[in-house]
């Protein structure tokens, strides 16, 4: 409603300006609410936009445009203020056509056409399935979801894909973790004079699988410390290579056992991770393995497509990819010189295979720690021949938990995390929705657990849904039909905070378009939250089940559509709307 307004004034304004300078063409003509209500409902600058072209002075261009703005119903009043702004003051009655709008129009209210016909593949999580999901990992979700439901709304057809690490040496550091264990099950055969590798992952689910293990193989994956641990250097002095020797030992040792072991993690972190995530409400429609791009032979065609364009180089009988050549600090290795293909080289072929799905825009949600990472995807986007322009990176930064005062470490190789399940078990899955996408994405965050599950106004999520649930405690107590509140007498709705309450309701189609347009479901966080604002204002200072019958039928009505357009932004943002608090 607020655009379409908008819209209207815009028109005005440019009939307006026809007659005073028809040699002037202002292509993006603002319209702007001003931030105190005594100024108006609408505000433009476009008086001092003209004055440079025309070289008169602004406020007598605004006069000029006044006199000539042809008559309109929609505006009771305009105005010059300042330098030469213009303010346009609205008939109350255009205010109060969004109440029978939202009304008719239901969950559909606010749903936009900006991205119809266009498509994007959104990928986010994605977090390597070497262990649970720990509450950094929840807000890139919450993030994702959130972002995703908002581009739904606005007209895009979504696809949302958690790219799985699924090969690669993180996988085999867990597997050989678990199977390090598996061993110590086994009465000690893993003596405590030979070192467990502090840099391999140690939480209790490592145990847990291990257990597993032993209940499904018994003794079957049981060798020798002496083989387990043969030319493996001085653990002290080289960690990394002695967690290698282990990683090879085992392969050498169990062969094709290790590929069970190897599976069997494999499986029970995935499934731990994809139940978690459809608890907290977060969906993907496509889980993509990068073990299918070695297997389908995708690593070797995005690699040999450089070569034939002439962006690798051979050094030391490695293969580098020239990134360099576009931003990046330094060129990178895609092979190494034993043949084997790097991290990198299977992130190119996985963007390649983005791209040949056919999406018009890719969107990669990365974790802040990934900033550096994106030259080299981008120039390696270009070196292969496709557009980079359709390639989106989102940076989203790791919420920072804090319990009574205290932050808390995450670290999911010593197993001292709070994984993202227990705090949806300790602050409900509302809260950390809500919490998780209440900042810009790319800005620190505390979380704080205190405010979180507190019951007061200072904590915006239950604000906005005690709202909700106050309006559907007035409907029930009124009894009445809901579906006749459409029909109700609108004119009725005279009071300051009804009209600034339809003002703000409003909003809400305007704000859809360009809180996608900016990635920003934090947007439709505060805009709730100043909803629930103005409705907790309205409510405290008017009755609402007045005796007069047209009255109160009329200020349900705003009261329901009030309802309904927070349901709306809560649905977006993966919030529960509850109807009794």
């Amino acid at each position: 409603m607020s655009l379409e307004l908008k819209n209207q004034l815009a028109e005005l304004l440019r009939k307006a300006l026809a007659e005073v300078a028809p040699e002037q063409h202002i292509d993006n003509l603002a319209l702007e609410r001003p931030k105190q209500a005594s100024h108006g409902d609408f505000a433009t600058n476009l008086a001092l936009q003209l004055a440079k072209p025309l070289k008169l002075n602004p406020r007598d261009i605004a006069t000029r445009l006044l006199a000539a703005l042809p008559a309109s119903e929609l505006v009771v009043k305009a105005e010059i203020a300042g330098a030469g702004f213009i303010n346009f003051f609205l008939n109350p009655a255009a205010k109060l056509q969004v109440v029978r709008s939202v009304l008719t129009q239901g969950d559909q209210f606010g749903r936009s056409k900006a991205g119809v016909g266009r498509s994007v593949q959104i990928e986010f999580v994605s977090a390597n399935p070497t262990g649970p999901l720990h509450v950094g990992h929840g807000r890139g979700a919450a993030y994702g979801a959130s972002l995703g439901n908002l581009l739904d709304f606005a007209g895009f057809k979504v696809a949302r894909e958690y790219y799985v690490n699924d090969a690669g040496r993180q996988m085999d550091i867990l597997a050989v973790s678990a199977w390090l264990r598996y061993l110590e099950l086994h009465g000690g055969t893993i003596p405590f004079s030979v070192p467990f590798p502090k840099n391999t992952y140690q939480g209790q689910y490592v145990r847990d699988m291990a257990a597993a293990l032993k209940e499904t193989h018994a003794g079957h994956f049981v060798r020798d410390a002496a083989s387990v641990t043969a030319g493996a250097p001085n653990a002290e002095e080289d960690a990394e290579g002695y967690l290698d020797a282990l990683i090879a030992n085992a392969k050498s040792l169990l062969g094709s056992g290790y590929n069970l072991i190897h599976a069997h993690v494999l499986k029970e972190q995935l499934d731990d991770c994809r139940d978690d995530l459809d608890g907290f409400g977060v969906k993907f429609d496509n889980w993509f393995s990068e073990k299918s791009l070695f297997d389908d032979g995708l690593v070797d065609k995005a690699v040999a497509q450089l070569e034939r364009n002439n962006h690798i180089y051979l050094q030391e009988g490695a293969k580098w990819f020239r990134s360099t050549a576009f931003g990046d600090e330094k060129d990178r290795v895609v092979q190494r010189e034993n043949g084997l293909y790097t991290y990198f080289a299977s992130d190119i072929a996985y963007h390649l295979n983005k791209f040949e799905r056919g999406f018009d825009r890719v969107m990669d949600i990365w974790g802040a720690d990934h900033h550096g990472y994106i030259p080299r995807v981008r120039g390696a986007i270009k070196a292969l021949g496709l557009d980079d322009s359709k390639l989106e990176v989102v940076l989203v930064q790791f919420a920072v938990l804090y319990r009574d005062g205290q932050k808390t470490s995450m670290s999911t190789r010593s197993g001292e995390f709070v994984t993202l399940r227990e705090l949806r078990g300790e602050v409900g899955n509302d809260a950390c929705r809500f919490f998780y996408v209440l900042r810009k994405s790319d800005q620190h965050l505390d979380f704080d657990l205190d405010l979180a599950k507190s019951q007061s106004n200072e904590n915006p999520v239950y604000y906005i849904q005690y709202a909700h649930a106050r309006v559907c405690s007035m409907l029930a107590q009124w009894g009445g039909n809901e579906s006749s509140l459409a029909e109700a007498d609108f004119a009725q709705l005279t009071h300051e905070r009804e009209l600034a309450l339809c003002t703000r309701l409003a909003e809400f189609s305007e704000l859809i378009d360009n809180a996608a347009q900016d990635h920003a479901p934090h947007a439709i966080a505060f805009y709730l939250k100043d909803v629930a604002g103005d409705f907790h204002s309205y409510y405290n200072a008017e009755r609402i089940l007045v005796e007069d019958k047209a009255l109160c039928l009329a200020r349900l009505a705003l009261c329901a559509a009030t309802r309904q357009v927070l349901q709306n932004g809560l649905t977006i943002l993966g919030v529960s709307a509850p109807q009794s608090m």
